[in-house]
């Protein structure tokens, strides 16, 4: 025969098993992966366990912190650790194992140890150092070359945190009044989603690399569980193999985050950042100065040396180059007597001739003069007399239209016994449009006449026998 037993038989039994085998509470080593704390105050976790090779889930279990205990132990925890309890941390917590016949297992809390926690962050930290180290990429950031005059920058920030605006502020303020161009990245930077947003803000940039100089990630300090991001290994790696300059300013001192070990710079806080790209631009100006005075003073040696050397030169040469003058100023004179005795010649021969052509040009132009006038005197006359024929022409023409435009004047065809009609205000030439009790108006020499229409083919008739 089968032996049965109930379900609530079965938890009590496996509760009184639970209780003779842990009689105590013991320490866990576990990874937070849910909290919440309801309105009571009570604190509800779930926690796992993770394979260490692939990470996958190994165990699971409920947990407790009763809201009497949570009070206490939250702040400890914290103000220990340095870091908020949350979700991802690995703890060590000290638990009562619990058994309900109705809600099965529950690990109910009662002491954390916050070293543990703080040497599994340390470890963490340090393992992600190790692993950067033996991909050979932890320093490929710092070995780019910085921007010799960095002026375009990508800001990696929340849009309201105080020290972007600090940031800002120092970047526009500057007292050498050098312009820069920034542009922000709105991104989160605490708490689970941070690693993730600043990623997706690198790769942003990335697809516009060709229009910045530098990157700068800032945040206006916090506590150290809020800067446990910049600890993360995927974070790192990207930050190390950027391919731009990156600067940090997350704001703190006490501790260096992996992200600061990667970067090209680190400095302590957003207003640092400013400063250190301001005072990089005054270095290349204040090079600039010292390669002006360097240039200006090497021009002057070697204008000294050109001069010197020439007044030597000039002095070897002095005596030839006066035997020389001599010479062709004799030969010069020469040409002088030569070239005054021949213009001479020249301009009386030339006077001679022009005199000749100038009494020729006279004659010449005397009779063309003379030609000319006869012929304007015949184009006068030709010009009067047919302008006097055009003249009575037209006239004639004139008033042959007169007489026309008299024979054609509405008024003297009316006076001839014609008349015009009208319809509807329009004046009409036939009888299409016309139909019976039509109101029409007839215009006379001297006066109207307003008619009905009463049939179209009578009045047709009527005027036929007219």
């Amino acid at each position: 025969m089968i032996q049965k037993i109930t379900l609530l038989e079965l938890n009590k039994n496996i509760q009184e098993k639970l209780n003779n085998s842990f009689p105590e509470s013991i320490w866990v080593v576990a990874e937070i992966s849910e909290i919440n704390v309801n309105r009571n105050g009570h604190c509800y976790l779930e926690l796992i366990e993770k394979d260490a090779v692939n990470e996958n889930i190994i165990a699971k279990t409920r947990a407790t912190i009763w809201a009497f205990t949570y009070r206490m132990l939250k702040p400890y925890f914290e103000n220990a650790a340095k870091h908020e309890l949350s979700q991802g941390l690995k703890v060590l917590i000290h638990v009562n194992i619990e058994f309900h016949e109705l809600y099965g297992l529950s690990l109910n809390i009662t002491d954390i140890d916050p070293n543990y926690t703080v040497g599994d962050l340390a470890q963490k930290k340090a393992q992600t150092i190790r692993e950067l180290e033996s991909e050979g990429v932890i320093n490929m950031n710092k070995e780019l070359p910085f921007p010799v005059v960095p002026q375009k920058i990508a800001v990696i920030s929340s849009e309201t945190a105080a020290g972007y605006q600090d940031f800002i502020n120092q970047l526009t303020n500057n007292y050498n009044g050098y312009k820069f161009y920034t542009k922000l990245f709105p991104t989160i930077m605490q708490g689970m989603q941070a690693e993730e947003s600043i990623i997706k803000s690198l790769e942003r940039i990335y697809e516009n690399e060709n229009h910045f100089d530098l990157v700068v990630i800032i945040r206006g300090g916090g506590s150290q569980s809020d800067l446990q991001c910049f600890n993360n290994y995927l974070l790192a790696s990207n930050i190390a193999q950027f391919p731009l300059p990156i600067i940090t300013g997350i704001g703190h001192d006490k501790d260096e985050s992996v992200v600061d070990i990667v970067a090209h710079k680190k400095l302590k806080t957003p207003t640092a950042a400013a400063e250190y790209i301001i005072e990089k631009v005054s270095l290349y100006e204040e090079n600039l100065f010292l390669f002006e005075e360097q240039i200006k003073d090497i021009s002057a040696g070697i204008i000294n040396d050109q001069k010197t050397k020439f007044i030597g030169i000039s002095k070897l040469m002095l005596p030839s180059v006066k035997i020389i003058l001599e010479k062709y100023n004799n030969h010069l004179d020469r040409y002088k007597d030569q070239c005054t005795n021949n213009i001479n010649k020249l301009t009386t021969r030339s006077y001679v001739k022009l005199t000749q052509y100038v009494k020729l040009f006279e004659n010449k132009l005397q009779k063309n003069f003379n030609s000319k006038l006869n012929k304007i005197s015949k184009l006068e006359y030709n010009l009067s007399y047919k302008a006097l024929f055009l003249i009575q022409r037209n006239k004639l023409l004139l008033d042959k239209l007169n007489n026309t435009a008299e024979l054609v004047n509405p008024e003297n065809i009316l006076k001839r016994g014609f008349s015009l009609t009208w319809l509807h205000g329009k004046r009409i030439s036939n009888t299409n449009n016309i139909n019976k009790n039509d109101i029409i108006i007839t215009k006379l020499s001297s006066g109207f006449i307003r008619s009905t229409v009463k049939e179209k083919s009578k009045i047709l008739k009527d005027i036929l026998k007219n």
